[in-house]
């Protein structure tokens, strides 16, 4: 009796759970009764054959020629190769002196015509793989031209079954957005970013920390503003999913990461780090810690400059915040002005019709870059590139278009915001580390340490609430003189810019929890 290898496959490991590999057990035992043959070892495998390489089906051609078996027991022919390469390791064998066996072909391996009809077979099994492979590539550059991304969901993005637009991750999303923001401001880099967004709870598709090459991918990856780029042809299409960041942002972090834009590295994520000066020489106090408390020192030599204790700077902000606080009066002579802004402001931008017009030019460019490939007029590289500035120059112009009505929305978001400007001391309170700083950003300038005493001023918007800018009689003023027009206009931009802070401070949550 023969000593025979079994070799039976399945493309995938799902397939592998079905019943499929029993099956062909049953078929190749069935054989095996009939003519004389002996399983001394079963091969299972769970690859596709269309490609070369793999590992369970060469390690048996191996063991074959070293002489551990007579032969080899097939299923199939379409089960032992579907590519050239491995179908000649087959014939190879044959050529060596063993035996090979199709337990569902009737035909004699070693005869002329049999090596010839399976030769053919072979042939149309690598043929059908390639036709499939076509047909299937075909079906995902349809679903990319639909706006689809038919693989798995970038990080930040959820999946939501074949056919069907990414939507974002509640939990993931968010923080991917932060990422994003905060790299663009130049602050970090790679490696402090990733220990940032690990404290604020970033993590992978297993629920692991992500790692300092998955944040670079991300950061690198269009599909986050918008723009599908496939690495692989070099296409690129407009997605139909929802962006978590704009391409301004985006191109922002581009430039941060190519180093035309200079990255701050800090070993420590202290909180006021980079923030005050020393009041005499002028250089920034470097936070140290000692003993678990964190000091903010002039290294200058010779400095009178004294070290600051960082909740000593905490207690002289938050002072400063409640002394900063506006009355109702001076929110609606502010909300006012910026209703007069407003309407300045919306009178030179592009109005809706100006901005669809350019928007159909843009698309009919796309169009006719597509006509131009399809007629030889420009090569695929050169299609490629033009397509993508295309692309991102539509996702602007969609932008802008919801600038504008964020503009016009400027009004009662800034009424919203000096609303809670009120609160602005116990917001600070309860802001976790990074929203505290960003609170300081954004409500100081001038900050610096002169011996042990901190100081700053508040910034100009700030500044102006606590003042208030209006007339003796309380009207709104309507200034005249082009310098006082200038700090006007200079004034409500800063207050607008400002207001937006409380898309990034959940305000709502946080006079909850206070």
């Amino acid at each position: 009796m023969k000593k025979c290898f079994g070799y039976v496959r399945v493309s995938t490991a799902k397939q592998g759970e079905g019943v499929s590999l029993t099956a062909q057990k049953e078929a190749i035992a069935h054989y095996c009764e009939q003519n004389e043959i002996e399983i001394i070892q079963w091969f299972e495998e769970k690859e596709t054959a269309a490609k070369q390489g793999r590992p369970l089906f060469n390690l048996m051609i191996q063991t074959l020629k070293k002489g551990k078996a007579d032969g080899l027991v097939i299923h199939k022919i379409d089960r032992s190769a579907r590519n050239f390469a491995d179908w000649a390791k087959i014939g190879q064998l044959n050529d060596l002196g063993f035996d090979i066996h199709f337990a569902t072909e009737t035909l004699d391996f070693r005869s002329r015509g049999g090596r010839l009809s399976a030769d053919i077979q072979a042939v149309i099994a690598a043929d059908y793989i390639r036709n499939l492979r076509e047909e299937a590539r075909k079906g995902i550059v349809g679903r990319l031209k639909q706006g689809f991304y038919p693989f798995k969901a970038p990080l930040g993005y959820l999946d939501n079954g074949g056919g069907k637009v990414k939507t974002p991750d509640p939990m993931r999303a968010p923080l991917i957005k932060d990422m994003f923001d905060l790299y663009a401001s130049g602050r970090y880099s790679l490696r402090t970013l990733r220990v940032e967004m690990m404290q604020r709870g970033l993590t992978n598709a297993r629920g692991n920390h992500a790692s300092k090459h998955l944040i670079e991918t991300i950061l690198a990856n269009a599909f986050y503003c918008g723009v599908v780029h496939i690495k692989t042809t070099g296409a690129t299409y407009e997605g139909a999913h929802e962006p978590l960041v704009s391409t301004r942002t985006f191109a922002k972090v581009q430039e941060v990461k190519s180093g035309r834009a200079g990255k701050k590295v800090t070993r420590h994520n202290h909180l006021y780090r980079g923030l005050f000066k020393c009041g005499f020489c002028q250089t920034s106090m470097i936070p140290e810690r000692q003993k678990g408390i964190v000091y903010y020192r002039c290294h200058t030599p010779g400095c009178p400059t004294k070290s600051v204790r960082e909740d000593q700077i905490e207690q002289t902000v938050g002072k400063a915040l409640r002394s900063m606080e506006a009355d109702q009066m001076a929110i609606e002579r502010i909300v006012l002005r910026v209703k007069e802004w407003v309407e300045t402001k919306y009178d030179k931008m592009a109005d809706d019709a100006v901005l669809q017009n350019r928007f159909t030019q843009v698309s009919n460019k796309i169009e006719s870059l597509t006509d131009a490939l399809i007629d030889r007029l420009i090569d695929k590289e050169t299609y490629s590139e033009r397509r993508k500035k295309l692309l991102m120059e539509k996702r602007q112009l969609e932008e802008q278009a919801q600038e504008i009505t964020n503009m016009k929305q400027a009004p009662d978001n800034v009424r919203q915001f000096l609303e809670h400007v009120k609160t602005l001391a116990a917001l600070y309170e309860t802001a976790n580390p990074h929203e505290k700083r960003e609170l300081v950003l954004s409500t100081t300038s001038n900050r610096f340490v002169l011996n042990k005493n901190v100081e700053f001023e508040p910034s100009k918007w700030l500044s102006s609430v606590r003042d208030g800018i209006a007339a003796p009689d309380g009207e709104p003023t309507r200034p005249t003189s082009r310098r006082y027009r200038d700090i006007d206009k200079k004034l409500v931009e800063d207050l607008i810019e400002a207001a937006w802070i409380k898309k990034k401070f959940d305000f709502g949550d946080f006079n909850k929890e206070s």
